[in-house]
């Protein structure tokens, strides 16, 4: 390239970096920088520079280091004058048939004087010092503005969020650890036997029904094998899960879903489930298939939880048992939050469909920031636990001024 050339591809390569980022450019391009002259430059004049290649004319022309010339195509210098100058919009195969001589750039070498040659602070007209001060007050006055907006959207922030709406539906497709972990699910207490055959059946989770159970009987430790939970937002909300094929066949074997203020699953608690149960103190009574819903006031480790629903579901009598488990193929549990106000449903049925039906409600005053769906058989003696497939959970937010 030849010394004035390369004056002019300077001043030229200046001027388009000006009319990009609307400033002069003092130092090489940002990787950014470079990568919206770019496509200005495309979208300007229908031609294109590569991003690699403004970086390294930037940094010769800009960087201020000795270093190796850069000698740029005609055409490239004839895209950049193009860009300059405001040329019409084009593309490759129209220049090289109707402008294969690339005008524009020796259009601007024309013009370019060696003695007048600089930056575009020398080569770019100035604003005149009445429409300076104008812009100037122009943006004082924007900044002000963007300030109190600022404040307050912060301000009212709390309203805003009182009504946020959140939504998660998951149907455990895909059931990997660092899947559901990615989904915002945690793991606790694992049972690395048991948990390996969280799989066993396509599209669903299951969860066995282990020993354990998240209040203390004073013969056991208080904790739930296998525990998948998740946080929630506060405020109001609507939660439920749908299994497939749950049929318990032992004492206090059941599924089901907790809400808690911490996520040790301790103090103030509320669950809703479907088991089996078997006792009745002492008396001769068929077992059931039953729904549960419990709470607890978080008063400490003798504080005894409260049974909120006992529904009857179905009397395993004799030669009845196909029967019910017939029924159960399709089950689902639902909790609604309305305030302190909590309303406790449940579906069965042969097949999806069945209407849900409440078993509870009532007012607690508990604020639930977690979520978590277990199965447990108790702290009876241990029987051979059985599977609870879960084929869907959901969670959505809802305004609380909603009846």
């Amino acid at each position: 390239m030849k010394e004035q050339q390369e004056a002019a591809f300077n001043a030229l390569f200046r001027e388009a970096c000006a009319k990009c980022l609307g400033q002069v450019a003092h130092a090489p391009l940002t990787e950014a920088d470079a990568r919206l002259l770019s496509i200005d430059i495309h979208e300007q004049t229908g031609l294109t520079i590569g991003v690699k290649s403004l970086r390294n004319y930037s940094l010769y022309i800009l960087g201020h280091k000795e270093g190796k010339k850069e000698n740029p195509s005609v055409a490239t210098r004839d895209t950049l004058a193009r860009y300059v100058l405001g040329a019409p919009y084009t593309d490759e195969v129209q220049r090289k048939d109707h402008e294969g001589h690339h005008p524009y750039w020796f259009r601007y070498k024309s013009r370019f004087q060696v003695s007048t040659a600089g930056s575009p602070e020398t080569t770019l007209p100035g604003l005149p010092r009445h429409r300076r001060r104008r812009l100037e007050i122009r943006w004082v006055t924007g900044m002000i503005i963007l300030l109190l907006l600022i404040t307050s959207v912060w301000a009212l922030r709390p309203w805003f969020t009182r009504g946020e709406t959140k939504t998660v539906t998951e149907h455990f497709t895909f059931v990997q650890t660092d899947s559901l972990s990615g989904r915002g699910w945690i793991l606790e207490n694992p049972d690395t036997a048991w948990w390996s055959k969280r799989a066993d059946r396509a599209g669903h989770l299951a969860l066995y029904t282990l020993p354990g159970d998240n209040w203390s009987t004073g013969n056991g430790s208080t904790s739930i094998t296998n525990l998948l939970y998740r946080t929630i937002p506060t405020g109001c909300f609507t939660t439920e899960i749908h299994l497939t094929g749950f049929f318990p066949v032992h004492n206090w074997q059941q599924v089901g879903i907790l809400l808690a203020e911490n996520k040790t699953f301790t103090g103030k608690v509320l669950r809703l489930s479907i088991g089996y149960n078997s006792f009745f103190g002492g008396y001769d009574k068929p077992a059931e298939i039953m729904l549960q819903a419990m709470s607890s006031s978080g008063s400490g480790d003798l504080s005894k939880p409260e049974e909120i629903a006992h529904v009857t579901l179905f009397t395993l009598e004799p030669e009845q048992e196909i029967l019910a488990k017939n029924n159960l193929a399709r089950t689902a549990l639902k909790i609604e939050r309305h305030g302190h106000h909590y309303r406790f449903l449940f579906a069965i049925g042969s097949m999806e469909g069945f209407a849900f039906k409440e078993a509870a409600h009532g007012d607690f005053t508990i604020n639930p920031r977690y979520m978590g769906l277990f199965a447990i058989q108790g702290t009876a003696p241990p029987a051979p636990p059985v599977p609870a497939w879960i084929d869907s959970y959901h969670f959505a937010s809802i305004h609380c001024d909603n009846p």
